[in-house]
């Protein structure tokens, strides 16, 4: 008795492998993914202020984030202060830093703390501002509204850092913006090396604040503001697809053959 080809284990495997394919091909790539990968709510005394880091997982440039507001964990749009700075889009896989505005370190203008945190964290990174809502070393969260009140990114929060005062907490997403390392309620603190990524690849390394630090900051953090997980190209995703579509093809013909 010849058995239909569409009962073996073989031709089972290569359609799944099609199908899994065209989903792939499929999927379009949501232009607007931001999230929060970064938070810093306590950089001990001679540090900086409170800062987050917002990365852009989508597959366009975002605009109009000078029009964004930013709340702690009340997460209330009535409460939320705006983003301020000159930072007014997010490129695709570009990551952006906000501190939380204030002169105590002696720096007079917004402009002149936006100097000495460049100079303090080795970055390239867009840095803007708030003035207002700074985050809690023992336990806080943040998210960031559009001009109408609706969230840009999930409600995140991070847990105490009584006991890592002077280490950011991380978070790392996948393409498509889920989160692989760290959870909505719970980052991984920063450590000078690297941090696995997802399926144990290496997605961050961390720095250090620049050794000795510049006047006015007394002491060293550990952090990577302005750097987070690689974001895949929309290319690498369909290269990835189109293998598997041939794999599954290649199964196909062999079993025709037989």
């Amino acid at each position: 008795m010849r058995t239909n080809p569409a009962h073996t284990p073989s031709f089972r495997v290569a359609a799944a492998i099609a199908l899994a394919a065209v989903a792939l091909l499929a999927a379009p790539a949501s232009a607007q993914i931001i999230r929060v990968t970064e938070v810093m709510s306590s950089s001990g005394t001679g540090g900086t202020e409170d800062w987050f880091e917002l990365t852009n997982y989508g597959s366009s440039t975002v605009t109009g984030v000078d029009t964004w507001q930013y709340d702690d964990n009340s997460f209330s749009f009535a409460n939320s202060v705006p983003l301020e700075g000159g930072v007014t889009s997010i490129a695709p896989g570009e990551s952006v830093v906000f501190f939380e505005l204030n002169t105590t370190l002696g720096a007079p203008t917004p402009a002149q703390q936006v100097t000495n945190f460049k100079a303090y964290w080795p970055t390239t990174a867009q840095v803007g501002y708030h003035q207002g809502a700074g985050l809690s070393s023992n336990g806080d969260g943040l998210v960031i509204f559009d001009s109408t009140g609706i969230e840009i990114t999930p409600q995140t929060n991070f847990g105490s850092a009584v006991a890592t005062v002077g280490q950011s907490f991380y978070y790392s997403y996948n393409p498509n913006g889920d989160f692989v390392l760290g959870s909505s309620s719970d980052g991984v603190v920063s450590t000078v090396g690297t941090i696995p990524g997802e399926n144990g690849g290496i997605s961050q390394v961390t720095i250090q604040s620049v050794t000795p630090v510049p006047a006015p900051f007394t002491v060293t953090n550990i952090g990577s503001p302005g750097t987070a997980a690689v974001v895949p190209e929309p290319s690498t995703i369909a290269l990835a697809a189109a293998g598997l579509g041939i794999a599954g093809l290649g199964i196909r013909r062999r079993m025709r053959k037989a």
